[in-house]
């Protein structure tokens, strides 16, 4: 029997084991389990590799993509650029690192992508951040970050500093905060959506519910819009081929 899983917390409404549940199903992929392990400390992955000898792969989410590093005996060359990892492959008891958020949203974002798409700002600052600028960095596309903290660097603006200047500057928006996620649908991250036009579009990394009241607001000014679906589904497939390479 192998066992994958899923490290993060909480986990009540996750998408992978879902996800890897109905894939085995459909594939007949026999003696193969995929669980979630909610665990309030990223320190807890000790214990857990401990009681689970089985595991031969995971994946992880809010909020340890960057604290699991320190834990990880290898780890690929983008999860060094980036900061962040959200597939670990476990290989004669070694922990290898990688991050396949960037494949994931790659391959989504550049779906709707339109040639005046040259300036984004990404919304939050946590470890999904870093994989979307390690992507925006590839398509050379400029951004700057938006945060609830400017910093001194100038690199980061505030969510107030957000003015029709800016929002005409950056047409692409990207949310990489779990604003908005089910069950609090009525969230949403605090820019100036009235400043938004036709020209715009908005991808928001949060898939539940489908619809986000960030896209919403985007709807409502003609803009594009996208959510974070497909991203996982490329995600979590590319983390099965590196979890049975």
């Amino acid at each position: 029997m192998r066992q994958y899983g899923l490290i993060g917390f909480p986990l009540s409404h996750s998408f992978s084991k879902k996800y890897f549940t109905e894939k085995f199903q459909q594939e007949n992929i026999r003696d193969v389990s995929f669980e979630n392990f909610s665990i309030p400390s990223v320190d807890d992955i000790k214990i857990l590799l401990q009681q689970n000898s089985l595991l031969k792969g995971f994946a992880i989410t809010i909020p340890y993509k960057k604290s699991i590093i320190p834990y990880l005996d290898s780890f690929t060359d983008a999860v060094k650029s980036i900061g962040a990892c959200n597939c670990v492959k476990i290989d004669n008891n070694k922990l290898q690192g990688y991050n396949t958020d960037i494949i994931g949203f790659e391959k989504s974002f550049i779906k709707k992508l339109q040639p005046y798409h040259t300036n984004a700002l990404i919304l939050g600052t946590g470890g999904a951040s870093m994989a979307v600028a390690f992507v925006l960095d590839k398509l050379h596309i400029q951004y700057r970050f938006v945060s609830r903290n400017s910093n001194e660097a100038g690199n980061v603006f505030n969510y107030a500093d957000l003015n029709k200047e800016i929002i005409d500057q950056y047409p692409v928006i990207i949310n990489t905060t779990p604003l908005g996620t089910f069950p609090d649908t009525n969230n949403a991250p605090g820019i100036p959506y009235n400043l938004l036009t036709a020209k715009h579009y908005l991808f928001d990394l949060v898939y539940n519910p489908p619809l986000t009241k960030f896209m919403q607001h985007g709807l409502q000014q003609n803009s594009i819009v996208e959510n974070g679906y497909e991203m996982l589904v490329l995600q979590a497939e590319e983390n099965w081929k590196i979890w049975n390479s």
